[in-house]
């Protein structure tokens, strides 16, 4: 049976959050407990630099949308989802919006048929109760029947969380990663493989095998799961399906959901309902960590 208890760390909506971050990574690697949850909520644009720990996680966004980004590629976790990072993957995290941020640490060893592979889950209705209540834990030096059977839960179903398509790989060329940020920043169907050719001044058959073998996506492929994954904050925050795929420049409302359930597993409308049921906890920083040691 895993053990957790809870211990509480505030922090001042001014507090330096690089700060903070490198305490609970020095805290992670000392702390005992097989599972902790940690809370945090980021503002928008805040970047958490490269790291790692000998814990996996389960990192979910409960409000706003993550880009976390490793070696092996890029990865998009909206609401609803959770990104799965193995033990010692360095990965760093980029918040787009502000981002409500719930992780559940795991000491591989824990239990048997953990994944071992990055990827992006979709956050089952159970998981999201059981981790929004793994961060209400009460503070106790022993943890009560309750939590421990809440955090022994949540060990069993990581594995049974259903895998999503949400990584959308990023080229290490830095003009052509310049470019592709910018378009996250202000997504435009309007663009065309000629214009980001012109603006990094290359010719258009150059470009495309260039980003080809960068990215191992066509640039309109590469473009249009950006385009989905833009419209995700807009949809979490209530703007209506009809304006986001249009604006988005899908043609028809009908051909947005169709992607968009491909890509997610469910109809916008049903992503909506999902997401609103969610918690939104006050905008500034909160902070927190399970252990039933005090942080060193």
């Amino acid at each position: 049976m895993p053990m957790a208890g809870r211990y509480m760390v505030s922090a001042d909506q001014g507090a330096d959050l690089f700060e903070m971050h490198f305490r609970r990574l020095k805290w992670l690697e000392q702390a005992s407990d097989q599972i902790l949850a940690l809370p945090c909520d980021y503002p928008d644009g805040h970047r958490v630099p490269d790291h790692e720990h000998s814990r996996a996680q389960l990192l979910h966004a409960i409000h706003g949308v993550v880009l976390i980004k490793t070696r092996f590629g890029r990865w998009i976790v909206p609401p609803d989802h959770a990104m799965w990072i193995p033990a010692g993957i360095i990965h760093s995290v980029e918040m787009l919006g502000d981002v409500s941020m719930r992780s559940v640490y795991v000491v591989p060893e824990s239990i048997e048929g953990l994944p071992a592979r990055l990827h992006v889950v979709a956050v089952s209705d159970l998981m999201r109760s059981l981790i929004v209540e793994a961060v209400k834990l009460p503070v106790k030096a022993v943890p009560s029947e309750r939590a421990l059977l809440v955090l022994n839960l949540i060990l069993h179903e990581i594995p049974r969380l259903p895998e999503r398509p949400l990584g959308l790989p990023f080229p290490s060329d830095a003009r052509i990663a310049s470019l592709c940020r910018r378009f996250l920043a202000e997504p435009s169907p309007h663009t065309t493989i000629d214009d980001w050719a012109a603006w990094l001044g290359m010719s258009r058959r150059s470009f495309t095998r260039t980003f080809q073998r960068e990215t191992g996506l066509s640039l309109s492929t590469w473009r249009q799961q950006a385009l989905l994954f833009a419209a995700l904050p807009r949809l979490a925050d209530g703007e209506p399906v009809t304006s986001v795929a249009l604006d988005l420049g899908y043609d028809s409302v009908p051909a947005f959901t169709t992607m968009f359930r491909r890509m997610l597993g469910a109809s916008p409308r049903s992503y909506l309902r999902r997401s609103g049921e969610g918690e939104r906890p006050p905008r500034q920083t909160e902070g927190g960590l399970l252990s039933t040691s005090p942080l060193p």
